[in-house]
């Protein structure tokens, strides 16, 4: 894609999942774009005139041929699971984004728009939002920051042997919509996630970490950053995340109740030993990470994409709960079937 150019077909790999149904329903909204290439392991659950799904897989597929006459590459796919065997994790993550960056470059792909996140950043300042120049070493306890992490690294060579190739990484927040709760509870929570964490009338306070922060996003919003991304002329990274921070007094408000805090040891503990006895898939990892992740400053992506969230992080929270209520829908039955996309 030129600078300042129309993006006539944009390919999305892994186009199944939270994120990747938010950007392909952005990318097919969009006047400029004639088609739209889905690329997953499973059929789509919606297309239309502008979109064709293929069937592919990063690891063993032929990729060139694909993205063949792209003008833009959107890579999402990636394997959160199983967090037991982070060996396949690292192979599908990592070796499979390899596969995706060099088959772009051979392509004559001129634009790269490629799904980092939060958790790749190293643990932040105890105050104050951090930019895209915070270092991006993540939490190496957890395959998923981990991996993260790596390909940072991996895309910094990446730049530099392709330097006519435009590379930016998307760095968003916990991304939620309702169609995808029930995906993000198999994939995270797994069974012992209860009614009453969802239910705030079953609630008689509501449990909460020492000074809990995070933030958050609605999926959709996270959909229409890509799509800018892909026309824009900027590369690098962009932290993508909506107002306000959630914290204890955000979600005592969202519930409706008082929160009670419960020391981060014991939980870590009792999550450590559900995650060995496979009750939940959320490794003591993740966890750790959580506890970690800096604030993000997000004027870059409000500037220079002219990227603004239609939905608050409040917005966000609130589908996500409505979703696991609800627990319907046919873009929910499906995203729960695939787990295999962002």
């Amino acid at each position: 894609m030129n600078a300042g150019g129309k993006s006539r077909r944009v390919v999305v790999v892994g186009a199944t999942g939270n994120i990747g149904t938010s950007v392909v329903e952005a990318l097919t909204a969009d006047p400029e774009v004639a088609t739209v290439v889905a690329l997953s392991r499973r059929e789509a659950a919606v297309t239309g005139p502008k979109t064709r799904w293929e069937r592919i897989d990063i690891l063993r597929d032929e990729l060139v041929d694909h993205f063949a006459s792209a003008d833009a590459v959107i890579h999402l796919a990636w394997l959160f699971q199983p967090t037991h065997d982070p060996v396949t994790t690292w192979r599908n993550n990592v070796v499979g984004s390899l596969r995706v960056f060099e088959a772009a470059a051979v392509a004559g792909v001129r634009t790269l728009v490629h799904a980092s996140s939060v958790a790749a950043y190293s643990p932040g300042p105890m105050q104050g939002p951090i930019d895209e120049h915070w270092p991006t070493h993540g939490w190496p306890a957890a395959a998923y920051s981990r991996e993260k992490a790596y390909l940072e690294r991996c895309l910094d060579i990446f730049e530099y042997q392709h330097p006519d190739l435009r590379v930016v990484r998307m760095r968003p927040a916990f991304s939620f919509k309702a169609e995808a709760a029930t995906q993000q509870r198999r994939l995270f929570l797994g069974p012992l996630l209860v009614n009453r964490l969802v239910r705030p009338d079953l609630l008689p306070a509501l449990p909460t970490l020492p000074g809990m922060r995070f933030q958050a996003v609605h999926s959709d919003d996270v959909g229409e950053a890509y799509r800018l991304a892909t026309r824009a002329s900027r590369s690098g990274a962009f932290n993508i995340a909506a107002d306000p921070v959630i914290d204890t007094d955000v979600l005592a408000e969202l519930f409706g109740k008082r929160t009670l805090t419960v020391p981060a040891a014991p939980v870590r503990a009792a999550l450590s030993a559900a995650w060995q006895l496979h009750l939940v898939p959320a490794s003591p990892g993740l966890f750790d990470t959580f506890l970690r992740l800096p604030t993000m400053d997000t004027s870059r992506a409000r500037t220079e994409l002219g990227w603004a969230p239609r939905h608050t992080a409040e917005d966000a929270v609130e589908a996500f709960l409505r979703g696991l209520r609800e627990d319907s829908g046919v873009t929910a039955r499906h995203l729960a079937a695939v787990g295999h996309d962002s």
